[in-house]
């Protein structure tokens, strides 16, 4: 007799079965053993065709599935299946939700804070840069970075989020033991090391083919409270990501790019259909913002409540959302009220002029996290500038 497991995985691997009639089914009989025992009367009274009824009837190959659940464990991954609570909640609303995940890896818990930053695999410097930026200013807001894993703008994405020693989960178009490009091997251990994680809702061993990632797509969207596409070619994935999270009633940004590079017409395309523009992190915490319901700034994540001297530009709650009132003041102010930490890094640059993030890390007395998530939000508020090479001084 077959696992309980067994019966999850084989409610995917009857032909005919798609995520949207897996749903269907498990509305109905409650779980897969109930459905695989059931009549043919019942299992076609629930909508799916005679045909599929009778083949889940006649499905035989349990013996591969208990194989392949038998691999999970030596490649560190298990199963999160339809009704498990750390199944994410916002996954679970979709039309066609996964009726499992092959997950390794830690799901955060804030399963309501998850952004996803897609874009261009052959990305510009300019828009990895922003990608990499995009990650660690979400990640170092208490965001989750959703991203794909593959080359390009996901790569920066997942880095920046690690960059803020902060969580980030990628959606894998392959399985979940296949990473894929095979140079990303290495970030996929950071993500797992960092308390985030891989998933893929693909069988074991699944090579990554083209027809995998639309359904890939779906996933990552569904995840997250928002898209945001920071580069897109005019017929790219990043624009089937765009448009599956329009359908599943997700917020979508796009970075604006030059018009004359083929990598920005499709999110410049976005941005005339109505996309929120993006041009740092607020963009996206403004939109989001009344979604986020009792308030999204954790006490140690409140980067903008900690670098705002008392009583001027503060979050405030009203009722059950959050009312950001002008989170980028024109006229930065510093020094007086200004926690010990910021005086300390904005010192160490008024001694020191332009200097790598690694040296201030070294020579601040600082911790690394603390320096990476200063450094972000002083920035955006115009009060240190980047320069190439990773260096910061004052603006």
């Amino acid at each position: 007799m077959a696992t309980p497991d067994a019966y999850w995985l084989a409610l995917r691997r009857v032909h005919g079965v798609g995520p949207r009639f897996a749903r269907l089914l498990l509305d109905k009989f409650q779980s897969p053993e109930q459905i695989f025992s059931g009549t043919l009367e019942e299992l076609a009274a629930t909508g799916i065709p005679k045909t599929t009824a009778r083949r889940i009837r006649e499905f035989a190959a349990f013996d591969t599935l208990e194989r392949e659940l038998c691999e999970l464990p030596r490649i560190g991954a298990r199963l999160v299946r339809w009704t498990d609570s750390e199944y994410p909640v916002h996954l679970r609303e979709i039309a066609d939700p996964p009726p499992y995940l092959f997950v390794r890896g830690k799901l955060p818990a804030e399963q309501t804070r998850y952004i996803a930053v897609v874009g261009a695999r052959a990305a510009s410097e300019a828009g990895r840069h922003m990608a990499r930026r995009l990650g660690l200013g979400l990640a170092a807001k208490g965001f989750t970075v959703v991203s794909g894993l593959a080359r390009g703008i996901d790569t920066e994405a997942h880095q920046g989020a690690l960059d803020a020693q902060g969580r980030t989960v990628a959606v894998m178009g392959c399985g979940i033991d296949v990473i894929y490009p095979a140079e990303n091997r290495k970030l996929a251990e950071e993500i797992v090391a960092a308390d985030g994680a891989l998933i893929s809702e693909l069988p074991v061993g699944t090579p990554p083919v083209a027809e995998n990632f639309p359904g890939r797509n779906r996933i990552l969207s569904g995840l997250s409270l928002g898209v945001i596409v920071v580069e897109a070619a005019e017929r790219s994935g990043s624009l089937i990501t765009a448009r599956t999270a329009l359908e599943q009633n997700r917020q979508v940004f796009a970075v604006p790019g030059s018009p004359l590079s083929g990598r920005s017409r499709g999110s410049n395309r976005l941005l005339k259909e109505g996309a929120r523009l993006v041009e740092c992190v607020e963009d996206v915490i403004e939109e989001l913002a009344p979604q986020l319901v009792g308030g999204f700034l954790a006490p140690a994540e409140s980067k903008i409540a900690a670098l705002t001297p008392s009583g001027q530009n503060q979050p405030e709650l009203t009722g059950n959302s959050l009312k950001i009132a002008d989170l980028r003041p024109d006229r930065p102010q510093i020094g007086v009220g200004e926690p010990d930490d910021v005086r300390n890094l904005l010192n160490f640059l008024e001694q020191h002029g332009k200097v790598h993030a690694d040296t201030i890390i070294d020579q601040s007395g600082l911790k690394a996290q603390t320096v990476l998530r200063l450094l972000m939000d002083l920035e955006l508020r115009g009060v240190i500038a980047q320069h190439p090479g990773k260096l910061f001084s004052l603006s």
